[in-house]
């Protein structure tokens, strides 16, 4: 690391972490994964979000040996940079990118609609837009403070969340969750992967903040693990308690026909009514797990941007540290700028579509790396060791492999300008990288 890069401010702790790992992640809880039951209905995306929390928890604690062996802000581009070569960590730093650059965009769309069902005189994309330069202002001011609030509106919204099934568990009835259990066959199993990825998808970064975590061999074990395993027990107690109120359509489509990316006040309908206090209390706190994992992309996005440049495999400027905050100021300003641009289109399934083949290429690339680590230094400190090695890698490293090859023959055209921007990147890469050295 040169001098000009800088160094990350070290003031994370183990519970931080947490609040970050389940922030990234928990607005997947509040809207999005429910379109995946009109793909599978509710037996085969039930069977998907079987299968993609198995390749979460086999990847989240192959990762997290990753994570505490190389604590390195640039997350699956420095695992790869080390074992496999230039070539793989730009593939593997350009997918990161991807992902945490392209989900924030699809969440801010849905902040902004949450906010105008408050104040209906102002614009969704107006408040989206806000809210990205509020964010990004927070993120640039310090960690520690962006932590912080990331911690406390984390915990708010896993509370709502437990207080939605407490409302929810004593109307569940077993025969919902077998009326039109698989509408479109065994193939709608493979269409709603990306939906039941929806549930998880963020959680890796967690990595990209090691840097800046307080004795990282040890706290992100505590911080990675504890967060994967509440968001597993979320995930399962928000599908029960949702589609178990009266079936998979009901937390589908509104009462116009009209599909809805808000399932749990769908759900909470058929309950109460919707000007009673407690379904107002779902939607306004149910807006705090949208802004957790808003705010918390972004701040993985600027780590990840951040070392894509201080390693000189973007333009170098991007690696530079704010002096006074001590923060990647100009990756998170450069992020929100790109952020804004894909907003203002208004392709929000499509963003979502490009940021999960990036989650996965990363994915694929960040197991091969553990398994060639394995190979390559048998002798590395290892804090922590995946439980059931090599097994817990190859499985993750399987299913992420056939995730991907089920997103692009269901979104073939996305998938092509997916690796075209891979491609183009790559070009550019190949003909500057060595002219920065």
């Amino acid at each position: 690391m040169t001098k000009a890069s800088g160094q990350l401010k070290r003031s994370l702790n183990a519970t931080m972490l947490w609040g970050l790992g389940v922030g990234y992640v928990i607005s997947g809880m509040y809207f999005g994964w429910n379109l995946g039951l009109e793909k599978g209905g509710t037996l085969g995306m039930g069977i998907a979000t079987v299968f993609i929390t198995l390749m979460y928890l086999t990847f989240t604690f192959s990762y997290t040996e990753l994570a505490c062996a190389i604590p390195k802000a640039g997350g699956a581009f420095d695992y790869a940079d080390r074992v496999l070569g230039k070539d793989w960590a730009f593939f593997a730093g350009m997918a990161q990118n991807i992902e945490f650059i392209f989900a924030p965009p699809a969440i801010a769309f849905a902040v902004g609609a949450y906010f105008n069902l408050f104040f209906p005189q102002l614009p969704i994309l107006s408040i989206a837009i806000a809210a990205y330069i509020l964010f990004t202002a927070l993120n640039i001011s310090g960690v520690k403070a962006a932590a912080a609030f990331e911690l406390i509106i984390t915990i708010m919204a896993v509370v709502e969340l437990l207080l939605f099934s407490g409302m929810t568990l004593p109307h569940f009835n077993a025969a919902n969750l077998q009326k039109n259990a698989l509408p479109n066959g065994w193939q709608g199993i493979f269409a709603s992967i990306p939906f039941a990825i929806w549930f998880f998808l963020g959680i890796e970064g967690v990595a990209n903040v090691a840097e800046e975590t307080l004795n990282p061999q040890r706290t992100i074990l505590k911080g990675f693990g504890s967060a994967i395993l509440t968001l597993v027990v979320l995930c399962f107690l928000t599908f029960i308690s949702s589609v178990g109120v009266a079936g998979w359509e009901a937390v589908v489509y509104t009462k116009a026909g009209a599909t809805s990316d808000s399932p749990l006040p769908l759900a909470l309908s058929h309950i109460v009514q919707d000007n009673h206090f407690l379904y107002h209390m779902l939607v306004t706190i149910g807006l705090f797990g949208l802004i957790a994992s808003f705010h918390g992309i972004i701040l993985a996005a600027g780590r990840s941007t951040f070392e894509f440049g201080r390693a000189r495999f973007a333009p170098q400027w991007l690696g530079k540290v704010n002096k006074r905050f001590q923060t990647p100021a100009h990756a998170l300003l450069a992020n929100m700028v790109i952020g804004i641009i894909a907003l203002v289109t208004g392709k929000t399934s499509e963003i979502i579509i490009l940021s999960v083949l990036g989650a996965l290429t990363l994915y694929i690339i960040s197991m091969i790396a553990l398994l060639r680590l394995h190979q390559k230094e048998p002798a590395l400190e290892r804090p922590f060791k995946v439980p059931l090695y090599p097994a817990s890698p190859l499985i993750a490293l399987v299913l992420a492999a056939i995730s991907f090859i089920a997103m692009m023959i269901y979104n073939v055209n996305l998938t092509l300008l997916y690796l075209g921007i891979l491609l183009l990147g790559y070009i550019l890469f190949r003909i500057f990288y060595k002219r920065a050295l």
